[in-house]
């Protein structure tokens, strides 16, 4: 049977540029991690985009989670310093590689990680299997994995024991931890993992971004609608243009650097205002103005 093998032979290289391709991102659009810290849900203060293989996605996922996204509570034993994070490392070391190696590749839309003050979802596209539910999820179950030669190379270099047993570890270690049990959400084409630092701290009274704004994913539109932080920024642009991101963040009070820049960018694209002059002795230049504040 040719075109079995031929199918075959296509799967397996898929599988290995997702695996080693040093940016896999370039050939399978939606290759990628994206994780953006909000203060509400129309309100994003900043975010990245992790891309490289997935193996490297996932070491740079984390990585950035425990040093960017979460704070870390000190605590000493004797002489010993111990971390520990708002959700447990070990757990969401697990959901992420679960959103990764689960994901469907033929969506263009990225494992997307959204960090609340209160609360964290892991999001990827993807069907469960015939006759699965979100509560067969959440019970001990067989592996299934949606992208087998996928999980056979994280199997074989140590990152999952393949026996369905992911999910079950993710509740133990946050119920360890003295955390509510995390739950499943299905969300337009795909389903969402979310940690909860109290019971009922997430809030879905909205409709979700996620899956059903696949375009949000590669392009912002002019039309979009300003977030709070993002007006801000440009109406104390308008009262000073030589305003600096430092400055900035000093006077909004509720946002970082980071989040500046973040804005400052998302300005910049959707042509509210440009930079005239170098970095750190140029000014601001507004385009347009708003009335949506």
């Amino acid at each position: 049977m040719p075109d079995s093998g031929v199918a075959e032979n296509k799967q397996l290289l898929r599988a290995a540029v997702l695996c080693f391709g040093k940016n896999a991102e370039k050939l399978i659009t939606g290759a990628f991690v994206k994780i953006g810290f909000f203060r509400t849900h129309s309100d994003l203060l900043y975010q990245d985009v992790i891309e490289g293989s997935l193996i490297e996605q996932v070491e740079k996922t984390m990585d950035l989670l425990t040093t960017k996204y979460m704070k870390a509570n000190i605590n000493y034993e004797g002489i010993t310093r111990t971390e520990t994070y708002d959700y447990p490392e070990n757990a969401l070391r697990e959901a992420v590689l679960n959103a990764i190696i689960h994901k469907d590749y033929s969506s263009n839309v990225p494992v997307q990680i959204s960090v609340y003050d209160r609360w964290l979802m892991i999001y990827n596209s993807g069907r469960l299997p015939e006759g699965w539910t979100l509560e067969t999820l959440m019970k001990k179950h067989s592996s299934i994995p949606a992208n087998p030669d996928v999980a056979r190379v994280f199997f074989r270099a140590g990152y999952i024991e393949n026996w369905g047993r992911g999910i079950s570890d993710i509740v133990k270690y946050c119920k360890n931890a003295g955390l509510p049990e995390p739950f499943y959400k299905q969300m337009g084409a795909g389903f969402a993992l979310i940690f909860e630092k109290e019971k009922g701290a997430a809030n879905f009274s909205y409709t979700s971004e996620i899956g059903a704004t696949t375009q949000e994913t590669t392009q912002a539109t002019t039309q979009e609608k300003l977030s709070k932080s993002a007006a801000g920024i440009l109406k104390l642009i308008e009262q000073n243009p030589e305003i600096t991101r430092k400055q900035l963040a000093d006077k909004l009070n509720d946002i970082s650097e980071d989040g500046v820049k973040y804005n400052l960018d998302k300005l910049k694209k959707m042509g509210y205002i440009k930079r005239k002059g170098s970095t750190k002795s140029g000014s601001w230049v507004i385009i347009k103005r708003i009335n949506n504040n």
